[in-house]
């Protein structure tokens, strides 16, 4: 569910017409619900209820400031996979008790960072990193507080470039090789173990890889207290997929999702955290843009956005599919058209979609690509000297900006000339 609805005929974010929206920052611009963005976060930490645990937003997928106080304000813990993430959230008034830091390359640099500002635990993901990161603990008169991720060898069936659970991805340590890796973190002066991290890939539609990776991870628990180690904490990652297309099957909804955490592990008596960030944030966000040309080819329609792949790069990236519907509201019965809906770089990769039969609109209309909050703004770039494009949060009635479009001269005034020139 999400708060983008048709209201006397013209689409909505909450209770403000994106006509209004379009009017005062100009295409294109993401634009953010505060209430699905809440609805989605509470909906995760309503799945686990009664357990002990914490739902830690991935902010990989929508970083902006405005967006990590909202769901911290609301209770959320933040993962974070990089210095920069870790500062945000921090900036964000984000308690360092409250942040996971994950990733697998992890710099000293950012280990210190987080030991001195305050981590609730790193997901370390290899023995060198262990050891870096107990080097830097012991420098600082500190001991790590660490889970280690393990990969369970699962097949995730999701897009291969975000499965993360198979032998043949980078992440993690093989899960046969877990006892030996945690005799040795329990050898090093800096760490503290307590707990398993695991994470399968994202955009997951079904249960039962997450079954199979969490039966792996109880049975792994047992043999660790076995062999003597303190594990209360599990991290069991996010991954939970959206639909994405109008029609298409749903994808489980957290309660279920929920349930299966509670039937695979619950026995075990560990603090649960999750890390969801696409279903929070994907269908919490809009990318809305103009129609500059309808373009005759030889055998096609090309419908010329003003937006590009730089605004929205999953479609050329992962093949995505984004539904794109007008802010009008089409009468019943009205035409529709087939179009191939494209930006203006000079790629033929900025395609957002192809043979794609939509309501017929034309020059000076405008769009919206639906499902567009997760991994939309976060990926973007100036890409052609391209503005990046402004994000804008709603709330009930009003909107406010909450990352604004640079002019050109601020894109240019970066940049710096060398003295021989």
């Amino acid at each position: 569910m999400d708060h983008f609805l048709y209201r006397d005929g013209e689409l909505h974010a909450e209770d403000v017409p994106l006509r209004d929206i379009a009017q005062a920052v100009g295409t294109p611009f993401y634009v953010y619900s505060s209430a699905t963005l809440l609805r989605h976060f509470r909906l995760f930490d309503a799945a686990l209820e009664g357990m002990d645990h914490l739902v830690c937003y991935a902010m990989k997928a929508l970083s902006n400031q405005a967006v990590i106080q909202l769901l911290g304000d609301a209770g959320a813990g933040m993962d974070v996979v990089s210095e920069g993430e870790y500062c945000r959230a921090r900036a964000a008034g984000i308690p360092g008790d409250r942040i996971v830091f994950s990733g697998v390359g992890k710099t000293k640099g950012e280990m210190r960072t987080a030991l001195t500002g305050g981590i609730r635990q790193f997901n370390v993901e290899s023995e060198p990193e262990m050891e870096a990161l107990s080097e830097v603990a012991v420098s600082l008169g500190l001991r790590a507080p660490i889970t280690i991720r393990v990969n369970p060898d699962v097949d995730a069936r999701t897009h291969a470039k975000i499965a993360t659970g198979k032998s043949e991805n980078k992440f993690g340590i093989p899960i046969d090789r877990a006892r030996d890796v945690y005799a040795h973190a329990a050898r090093l002066p800096g760490i503290e173990v307590i707990g398993i991290d695991v994470h399968i890939g994202s955009q997951l539609t079904e249960l039962e890889p997450f079954r199979a990776a969490y039966g792996k991870v109880a049975d792994l628990t047992e043999a660790l207290r076995a062999d003597g180690h303190d594990i209360r904490r599990l991290d069991l990652g996010g991954g939970l997929g959206i639909p994405y297309a109008t029609g298409n099957a749903n994808p489980p909804l957290p309660s279920d999702y929920g349930a299966l955490i509670r039937e695979s592990v619950g026995h075990l008596g560990c603090e649960i955290e999750i890390e969801p960030g696409r279903l929070i944030a994907g269908n919490a966000g809009l990318l809305v843009s103009e129609v500059i040309y309808v373009k005759q080819g030889a055998d096609r329609q090309f419908l010329i956005l003003d937006a590009a792949m730089n605004d929205l790069i999953r479609p050329a990236m992962y093949d995505a599919h984004h539904d794109i519907v007008p802010l009008v509201e089409p009468a019943p019965g009205a035409e529709r058209a087939t179009y191939d809906v494209v930006g203006p770089v000079c790629e033929s990769g900025d395609t957002f979609a192809r043979g794609r039969e939509m309501a017929q609109v034309g020059p000076g209309d405008v769009v919206a690509f639906r499902s567009a909050g997760a991994y939309g703004a976060v990926m973007s770039s100036e890409y052609n000297s391209r503005p990046m494009v402004p994000e804008v949060l709603v709330q009930r009635d009003q909107f406010a900006v909450i990352r604004a479009r640079p002019t050109f001269d601020e894109m240019i005034a970066r940049d710096t000339l060398p003295a021989w020139l």
